[in-house]
């Protein structure tokens, strides 16, 4: 805000009907009128540099009843305007021609002087008229001297009413003026301390009581303010700083007792009206208004709506019959007995739930079905020629009673996303149910009524949500289930996934069957050994063992990257990953089975990308001044209609704001140092095997998890001791027992394999024998490291080192035959991620190899294995030298 300001001897001058602006505050006006249009036009419009305008106050004498549409708060419509000569110190009213002679304005003698901010020009359609929005604030006041037209609007000759700097100087010395000061900044200090504390804002306004001259913040102030006319033409008048700043603080203090009055009116309710109160001071209001408006309906309107609402729920006639029997009983009830609201919320459900309502399936169209789940989804062939075997199925047979579809799998590997797929190949809408970590059967039935806070299972609540009846609902996570004493929920499950059964599905809530049969149900599960057998049966397990690195790759490369970049806001304007770099993400910082991890490490290099576009951000300014601003504060409250519309604008709003625009010079490309500084060190090399097998006594071995399979080191060594085996590890029994069976089997072969001098020599005689499993942190069991733990005696005891490049799987029994194992897919995926070249397998796991793509197998030389000495064959360099000599 400029300290002072020259004003011409004459201003152009837009009158402002029965509203006033002070110096200092900020309007918005829209002016569709001629004159208001001719003025902007001619003294804003056209001129390069944007001039002065006066704002004048005009006074209705009477109503005026032509003027059309009601103007809005500070502007006038279809002003009169004449010409008058004013004296100062009075307004004379005009005198139209033109006009009848009881439609009389009167003009105030004392205006502001406001300079333009903002300027747009529209045009209405479709009458074509051009309209202007203009921004405004309030510089300084001057005197009227004499008022004349100037084509269609009025022009007037002033004279400035402020003070020069040094008549200024001499009056802050003033002790009068020093105590207003004082007493102005106190009180304007209290308002803001409690509109802070009720609105938290205020922090803006706190710096204007520093750095604005108090004369000028008093008029800031009161324009904030909702006060009559009257008093702003007060305002207006107060020429001089000490009548400004005493008319200032009486108004700031008023407004700020009229908010403790109302805080104070407000807590003394709140503190003596109790809930129950309230609600019957609410109901009886509710009653005085419906007879004063002649709607003297009783309480009932309500149940009567419940009642048309049930009927056209489309209910079975045994749940019909029980539902208007609970109806007739609420009826009778009043609504503050404690079972009232009870009995309302369960119509309530019993009517919204879709007991008829289907949604209308698409025509299945089986490419268009392949298409989207090639689009959703890569690779995954088995998986989704199984689903499209499911629609095919559901083509021929809408009302089919297909198996529940139950996909097994790593987290990551898009069992979810495959769900949904089904549902919009379909049609049909979509509904989401976590499992995990349910213990309480109730979850699954629901509570029994006469409990407080009793609800109905997910199954119900689901329904009634997504509101039809044949929606594809996924379990999800239905290995995670628990039981208690509560119950069990997977037992619960039993008949939500029989088709037999699921026709009549009782919920303990509702208490009346609902058919479940037009569900389509999906589960999944990380892990089948949790799922009881009995729910298991009711499934049909589809594994998903996870992903190769190739696979992997075209999954960033087409699906995740883009996410990502969507995501943080970003493009490949700003970051570009080349594939090179993405292979080594996969390769040095990734080995799971899914592609999570991946996906974060992809958001990590996304996030260093946005810190750089931020921090290279450059401020690009908009061409000719402020023609281009454009913000929500001018765009909102336009009123149709209305000649001249304002809004107060808030102190805290910057009017010159212009928004920045984001330009880099390059986009980023990923490189590897790039890929060490956000990400890291590598934490996978492919050296780690041939370094971890460099001595005897370590062999590798392949086995399963949650999460995919892994690769697992069994390190053996020995010790002066007493014959004893020691295991650690955080092994369970069935691993255990394992190695004791490898160890009694190497040593009764000890003599064989020329491991011992002479027959029925012991082998452990005077040491022990320790076998570790590295990452003891993690629980270890299952049986199929059999073979492993054979190999890693062996080279214990034969001081010879095993492959590198060689991992193996399978169980062993006593007499050293080998047998096959489970996740076998999942085992050499979690190799060939390892980069592990040599897969030892049991000659039974030969027909698990044609689920693994020919990719993987290609690069992988799978070597079966009939017994125990097949396996120490393939595991030593240059084949089993003892060999020959066993007599097995």
């Amino acid at each position: 805000m400029a300290e002072s300001v020259e004003l011409p001897s004459r201003l152009a001058i837009l009158p402002f009907r029965n509203k006033v602006l002070l110096p200092g505050a900020i309007i918005r006006i829209r002016c569709t009128s001629p004159s208001s249009v001719k003025l902007v036009e001619q003294e804003l419009w056209q001129k390069e540099e944007k001039g002065l305008i006066g704002i004048l106050p005009v006074r209705d004498a009477l109503e005026i009843k032509s003027a059309g549409p009601t103007a809005s708060q500070g502007a006038g419509a279809n002003i009169i305007e004449q010409s008058s000569k004013l004296q100062d110190g009075s307004s004379d009213s005009l005198k139209p021609d033109t006009k009848k002679q009881n439609d009389v304005v009167h003009w105030h003698n004392r205006g502001v002087a406001a300079r333009p901010l903002h300027l747009s020009r529209g045009v209405e359609k479709p009458s074509g008229r051009v309209t202007y929005t203009v921004v405004l604030e309030g510089l300084c006041r001057f005197s009227v001297l004499e008022l004349s037209t100037r084509g269609i609007y009025q022009t007037a000759k002033i004279s400035s009413l402020e003070m020069t700097m040094t008549e200024m100087e001499q009056i802050e010395q003033d002790p009068d003026y020093i105590m207003l000061s004082r007493q102005f900044k106190a009180t304007a200090t209290e308002l803001i301390s409690v509109l802070e504390l009720k609105q938290k804002t205020g922090g803006r306004t706190k710096v204007l009581l520093d750095n604005v001259p108090v004369h000028k913040l008093a008029d800031i102030f009161v324009a904030s303010f909702e006060i009559s006319f009257e008093e702003q033409l007060s305002m207006l008048d107060s020429v001089g700083p000490k009548l400004r700043l005493s008319k200032a603080t009486e108004l700031v203090d008023r407004h700020l007792q009229s908010i403790r009055v109302a805080e104070k009116i407000t807590q003394k309710v709140e503190g003596q009206l109790s809930k129950s109160q309230k609600e019957f001071l609410l109901r009886q209001q509710m009653r005085a208004i419906k007879e004063e408006l002649g709607d003297n309906e009783d309480d009932e309107d309500d149940l009567v709506a419940l009642e048309r609402k049930m009927q056209s729920a489309g209910m079975p006639p045994n749940v019909w019959k029980l539902a208007h029997r609970e109806l007739r009983r609420l009826k009778k009830m009043q609504p503050q007995q404690p079972g009232y609201n009870s009995s309302r919320v369960y119509l309530d459900l019993l009517a919204d739930l879709p007991w008829q309502k289907a949604s209308e399936e698409n025509e299945l169209d089986l490419r268009a079905a392949q298409k989207r789940l090639d689009s959703d989804h890569y690779g995954l062939v088995k998986v989704k020629q199984r689903i499209i075997e499911y629609l095919a199925v559901r083509k021929l047979k809408p009302d089919a009673r297909g198996p529940v579809l139950c996909f097994v799998g790593p987290p990551g590997v898009g069992k979810t996303s495959l769900a949904s797929s089904i549902a919009a190949a379909l049609g049909r809408k979509f509904i989401r149910i976590s499992l995990g970590g349910v213990k309480d059967e109730a979850d699954i039935r629901g509570h029994r009524r006469t409990y407080i806070g009793s609800m109905p299972g997910r199954l119900i609540d689901g329904l009634k949500r997504v509101a039809v009846c044949n929606p594809v609902m996924l379990l999800d996570e239905v290995d995670k289930t628990g039981s208690d004493v509560r119950g069990d929920p997977a037992s619960a499950l039993l008949e939500v996934l029989d088709p037999e059964q699921n026709k009549t599905f009782n919920d303990h809530y509702l208490n009346v069957p609902f058919d479940l049969s037009k569900v389509i149900f999906v589960a999944t599960a990380n892990r089948m050994q949790p799922i009881p057998p009995p729910l298991l049966d009711r499934m049909e397990v589809i594994e998903l063992p996870g992903y190769t690195p190739e696979e992997k790759l075209q999954i960033a490369m087409r699906h995740l990257i883009p996410r990502v970049l969507d995501q943080h806001g970003l493009s490949s304007e700003f970051i570009q990953i080349p594939e090179a770099m993405v292979k080594l993400v996969i390769q040095r910082y990734t080995r799971e089975a899914g592609v999570r991890n991946l996906e974060r490490n992809l958001a990590a290099l996304a996030r260093a990308a946005a810190v750089r576009v931020v921090e290279q951000e450059q401020v690009v300014p908009l061409n000719k001044g402020i023609q281009g601003l454009s913000t929500p504060l001018l765009e909102s409250r336009l009123a149709d209609g209305t000649e001249v519309e304002m809004d107060v604008i808030p102190m805290s709003v910057n009017s010159r704001d212009i928004s920045n625009t984001f330009r880099i010079p390059s986009p980023l490309v990923v490189d590897e140092t790039m890929l060490e500084k956000v990400l890291g060190p590598p934490r996978f090399d492919d050296r780690e095997a041939a370094e971890r097998v460099a001595a005897p006594g370590v062999s590798v071995g392949l086995v399963w998890t949650a999460f995919g399979g892994e690769v697992q080191f069994v390190e053996a060594s020995a010790m002066v001791g007493k014959g004893e085996l020691h295991l650690t590890g955080q092994l369970g029994d069935v691993i255990k027992e394992s190695a004791q069976i490898a160890l009694t089997w190497v040593r009764a072969r000890a003599a064989d394999f020329r491991l011992a001098v002479e027959e029925g020599f012991n082998l452990l005689e005077g040491r022990d024998v320790h076998i570790h499993f590295p990452a003891g942190a993690v629980p270890k069991d299952g049986p199929s490291a059999g073979v492993t733990l054979v190999t890693s005696l062996v080279s214990l005891f034969t001081q010879k080192s095993v492959r590198s490049d060689t991992a193996m799987t399978g169980e062993m029994t006593l007499r050293g035959l080998v047998l096959p194992v489970g996740g076998v897919k999942d085992k050499i995926l979690a190799a060939h991620r390892y980069g592990i070249k040599r897969v030892i397998l049991p000659e039974r796991n030969l027909k698990d190899l044609v689920e693994i793509p020919s990719t993987v197998l290609a690069n992988l030389e799978i070597l079966p294995a009939k017994r125990m000495e097949d396996v120490l064959e393939h595991a030593f360099d240059g084949g089993c030298p003892w060999r020959q000599h066993s007599k097995l």
